[in-house]
């Protein structure tokens, strides 16, 4: 019979399996950058959590597990026109806003609506949209009507504002601030710090905006609960009781496109 590990022994052994549990140890999710949602709950990189049943993250399993949604079949032109048709036809965004544009993006950004089941993947469509008809009121409004704020931080060196440019809210999401302006346009490929107005005329280039902008800093909580998406996009000025109407406001229109989508909210849907 072998000799009993000592106590040292043991502490070494427990310690070396903490540390094997690595990223795992984050049940439930929430992963940093870079790690997948497993589909029991936990952070990692190998197949075990990007393959199947993977939640969130940069998933690589298919089928039911982490294929997600058909964002063609699900975003329909009955989907789409019904948010629209809500704005009124004296709206800026009637003839500006359409689902081809939209479709133009969602295929530039395939992992939108990907990376966990069906059903997640239908929770992100009704949470991008929600928050979509909330800031631009039913694809009412391509630019935000205050005009007057400039949105330049001269600490972010690496995208200088441009003379004379304003960086407001603009498009489906109301992209704001000068570095978000430069990143989007380094990555769709037009001139952000100096010709900003381009998201507010080209319908294509104002989704794939929104959509970067998801992508970069929306997607990867949607497993937290769409509390968490309003906080990615506006926390600072809507969440922990600084204006709950608005926030609930968001909160309503995710609830009634999940119920259309034939999906459950899921928890945590307030911030």
């Amino acid at each position: 019979m072998a000799n009993a590990p000592t106590m040292p022994t043991v502490l070494a052994l427990g310690l070396a399996l903490l540390c094997a549990a690595g990223p795992t140890a984050a049940q439930n999710c929430g992963c940093q950058t870079g790690y997948c949602c497993s589909k029991h709950g936990y952070c990692g990189t190998t197949s075990d959590y990007c393959g199947a049943g993977c939640k969130s993250g940069p998933c690589t399993g298919g089928g039911s597990g982490g294929g997600g949604a058909n964002v063609g079949n699900v975003v329909t032109d009955a989907f789409f026109n019904g948010i629209k048709s809500q704005a009124g036809s004296g709206c800026e965004g009637s003839n500006f806003y359409s689902r081809n544009a939209f479709m133009d993006a969602a295929n530039k950004y395939s992992d939108f609506a990907h990376g966990g089941s069906e059903a997640d993947g239908k929770r992100e469509i009704a949470a991008f949209f929600a928050h979509v008809t909330h800031e631009t009121g039913h694809l009412c409004h391509i630019s935000e009507i205050n005009k007057n704020e400039p949105y330049c931080n001269p600490s972010y060196t690496q995208w200088p504002c441009a003379p004379g440019k304003k960086y407001y809210g603009r498009g489906p999401l109301q992209l704001s601030w000068n570095y978000n302006y430069g990143a989007a346009g380094r990555d769709i490929k037009f001139d952000g710090l100096g010709n900003p107005d381009v998201v507010a005329q080209d319908p294509a280039i104002a989704f794939k905006a929104a959509l970067w902008f998801w992508m970069n800093n929306v997607h990867q909580v949607m497993s937290r609960g769409f509390g968490a998406t309003t906080r990615a996009i506006n926390g600072a000025k809507e969440c922990d009781g600084k204006n709950a109407d608005k926030m609930n406001a968001r909160v309503g229109y995710y609830r009634q496109y999940c119920k259309q989508l034939g999906v459950d909210p899921g928890n945590n849907l307030t911030c």
